[in-house]
């Protein structure tokens, strides 16, 4: 039997709330966080930004040396584990591990200096010497490990958009294998500081506009035009139930199933039959029926062919399931891209106790083509009692990951 893995904290900052409170009060209230932006050389967009204070756990010094994603992960991951009521100073910190979801990591760094020694004739001799540290791959996991001096395993986890959710299912088997005792999982994005993500996104005619920018994201919405790109994290403490249960922890929830896999088929395009397989993979992994799950985020990126093709896979599986319901994210808080799994599932599970659905936003005209059962539009709606959530996330060259949470009980 595989020990029992269970959330005991949760450290947040989302374009529309710095922990879970304010997010949840958000995504109830229907307040969004997106705003008017302007980036070099692309110009002017829209973006979610978070306002989190970094100095609350870095110095100046550090936040200059470091990168943005970084100190990301670093207010995420102490949030979390206070949020939990770790005694972290007597904690063994060989025994704590970090698993971090990217996106991308190291573009803006990278720009960044590319403009910076355009200024000096592109004289290389003014390049930072700080660029190596900041650009490797496992860059956020391992400032995270260097500001909270945790000398366990780290590295970062690059899953696409799927990031969020491929971490907690890494940091999950970590404890199970005994790797750790602790696990530090979730997603961070910096990815609206790099004007390529923007201009890629825009001249493959996928990056939203609109003169609102509240309204600029708009997932399932008939009138949607494309991505919002955000910024943000969310990091978990995970434990083995008996391990929080011995300290006497708060439990938001139980991992109880799992599943990535990849389409094999189109860098870009999604292919619904693949993530349906992803959906029912987890649920054979949970011992569950579709009709066992309450609440579906979805992904829902406000592309077109990207919410209709999601929903087209998810429609298939769940038949016949009147106490399932579904809601999207990002109309609040654009698609923070690694971060985006693990913000949206945060954001839904405190209907474990209010037995809340939160709402999506900017649903003005449902599109035929995004049309599901029990898809929550205009106003967060009580469902009762909420035992399961299972939270999806699907990303670039095909990769899927879907996550299960049950609602604990003794």
């Amino acid at each position: 039997m595989l020990d029992r893995i269970v959330i005991t904290g949760v450290g947040l900052t989302a374009p529309n709330g710095n922990n879970l409170a304010e997010f949840r009060q958000a995504l109830l209230e229907g307040r969004g966080g997106i705003q008017n932006y302007e980036i070099r050389y692309f110009g002017k967009t829209h973006a979610g930004i978070c306002d989190y204070v970094a100095t609350k756990y870095q110095t100046k010094k550090e936040i200059r040396r470091g990168t943005r994603a970084g100190s990301i992960a670093i207010y995420c991951s102490h949030e979390a584990v206070n949020d939990a009521g770790i005694d972290w100073e007597n904690v063994d910190k060989d025994r704590v591990g970090v698993y971090i979801g990217i996106t991308e990591h190291g573009n803006v760094e990278t720009e960044n200096e590319v403009y910076n020694i355009s200024q000096y004739g592109y004289d290389t001799s003014v390049w930072t010497h700080h660029h190596n540290p900041r650009t490797v791959a496992n860059n956020p996991a391992g400032e995270v490990t260097l500001n909270m001096k945790i000398s366990g395993p780290h590295y970062t986890i690059g899953a696409a958009c799927a990031a969020g959710n491929a971490s907690l299912i890494q940091g999950a088997q970590m404890l199970q294998l005994g790797e750790c005792d602790l696990a530090l999982a979730g997603g961070v994005s910096e990815s609206i500081h790099t004007f390529g993500i923007f201009a890629a996104f825009h001249n493959q005619g996928a990056l939203a506009s609109n003169e609102d920018p509240l309204k600029a994201s708009r997932p399932l919405d008939k009138n949607r035009n494309g991505i919002v790109i955000s910024e943000g994290g969310c990091m978990y403490t995970l434990e083995r139930l008996p391990d929080a249960l011995a300290r006497g922890a708060k439990i938001y929830g139980e991992i109880v199933g799992h599943c990535n896999n990849s389409d094999a088929t189109d860098f870009v395009l999604p292919n619904p039959e693949r993530q349906a397989q992803c959906v029912q993979k987890a649920l054979a992994s949970a011992g569950l029926k579709p009709q066992d799950i309450n609440i579906v985020n979805l992904h829902a990126t406000g592309t077109h062919s990207g919410d209709a093709q999601e929903c087209a896979g998810l429609r298939k599986v769940f038949v016949d399931c009147p106490n399932t319901y579904f809601n999207a994210t990002k109309g609040f808080i654009g698609h923070a891209m690694g971060a985006a799994g693990a913000l949206e599932l945060a954001g839904n599970l405190p209907a474990f106790e209010d037995g809340l659905c939160h709402a999506c936003l900017n649903i003005d005209e449902l599109d035929e083509e995004c049309a599901l059962p029990n898809l929550v539009i205009d106003a967060p709606r009580p469902i009762g009692d909420v035992k399961y959530i299972l939270n999806t996330s699907f990303g670039m060259l095909g990769i899927n990951s879907v996550v299960i949470v049950k609602k604990y009980e003794e």
